[in-house]
């Protein structure tokens, strides 16, 4: 723990140093770009007509490269103006391409945030519900009143108040989720009380969650993910360009190409901005940008800086173990995706996402 405090106020150091993205903000209602759902095309601008700066693409590619990244991808209103893959696919056999798969890791959750709301505007729970009316008394060690107070939106928002000082934070047995306390009172990024939220999903609709999933998202816009049980974890796996599918829903508003998807505007709204005071810098399952304060993953103090200082300050981003990212910024019209192995030794590298940041704002002539 004395390490990873070291690297957190490593990154805070970093982070405070850095300049914000100062660039101007696009349309945001401009016209977006869907690519069709076989997969067989999808539009590419020529970044140099965006008066982008190619002499800075080879110090971003690098950065990339060096530090491990598969894929990464950037799309401006839909249509891809970067796209690079390096190394090899998952199993070593073949180069990494665009139809390799990848893991998400802890990005997976908004897909999770996702479902979650269209479960809910399809009637078949409320995030105010109670966990247990979905999972049944006794899914925790708890006393029934104190487990009564845990509904679906703490564990949305990190807020359950599970006890965390324990061995295995992403164990769901009920031996393992103990009271710390009351619900809402404080936040930790704790895994179990957010896998648990599949079997909410699961037991509400009474489909499977691979199945729901590919009706209620993948098939819509042309996704060809899956989630795979290990251990206690359930990660969701897909290709580059499926990641990058999904950040354009979610640019636009859970809207594909007039398919309202996530048509629940307050739920939406709820899921991409402050969630609750104790950290601002997460929404439902989604990190936040330009936010007063934030609290890490694995820690339970807050610090006073943002997520990520050469970021565009309205960046919402889905983040992962070993640096996978959906980066989405409204105002630029961006989604930026990275997958890959971890840039350095920490679990999740958020300096790493930083300086990606810094050098893709060199390659987007944005002055820092």
């Amino acid at each position: 723990m004395k390490l990873l405090f070291s690297f957190v106020l490593t990154i805070i150091i970093f982070i405070s140093c850095s300049k914000s993205d100062t660039s101007k903000s696009v349309n945001p209602n401009s016209k977006l770009y869907f690519p069709l759902n076989d997969g067989s095309e999808w539009e590419t601008i020529d970044f140099l007509s965006l008066d982008w700066n190619d002499n800075a693409l080879p110090n971003l590619y690098d950065h990339l490269e060096t530090n491990g990244t598969r894929a990464f991808i950037v799309l401006k209103s839909g249509k891809i103006v970067l796209e690079k893959y390096w190394g090899n696919n998952i199993l070593n056999n073949s180069n990494f391409d665009i139809n390799s798969m990848w893991y998400w890791a802890s990005a997976g959750k908004t897909l999770t945030a996702a479902l979650v709301g269209i479960a809910q505007q399809d009637g078949y729970l409320n995030i105010n519900d109670k966990t247990s009316d979905y999972l049944g008394k006794g899914w925790t060690s708890m006393s029934t009143e104190k487990e009564d107070l845990i509904t679906i939106k703490n564990q949305l928002t990190m807020t359950s108040g599970l006890n965390y000082n324990i061995p295995d934070l992403v164990c769901t047995e009920p031996l393992c989720l103990e009271y710390k306390s009351d619900a809402g009172t404080q936040w930790f990024y704790h895994n179990a009380p957010y896998t648990l939220l599949e079997e909410v999903v699961s037991n509400s609709t009474g489909i499977n969650y691979n199945l729901y999933t590919d009706q209620k998202i993948e098939s819509i816009i042309g996704m060809d993910g899956y989630w795979i049980t290990s251990g206690f974890n359930n990660v969701y796996w897909s290709s580059a360009r499926d990641m990058a599918r999904f950040g354009l829903l979610i640019l636009n508003k859970g809207n594909w190409n007039g398919i309202k998807i996530l048509h629940d505007e307050n739920y939406y709204n709820q899921m991409v901005n402050s969630s609750q005071d104790l950290n601002p810098s997460y929404g439902y399952l989604w990190w936040l940008n330009g936010k007063s304060s934030i609290i890490f993953p694995v820690l339970s103090a807050s610090f006073d800086i943002s997520l990520s200082a050469n970021a565009p300050s309205d960046l919402i981003v889905a983040m992962g173990k070993n640096g996978q990212f959906v980066d989405i910024s409204p105002s630029q019209s961006l989604v930026v995706i990275r997958m890959g192995e971890a840039p350095n030794e920490n679990a999740l590298p958020i300096e790493f996402h930083d300086e990606m940041w810094e050098k893709l704002n060199l390659v987007r002539n944005i002055k820092n």
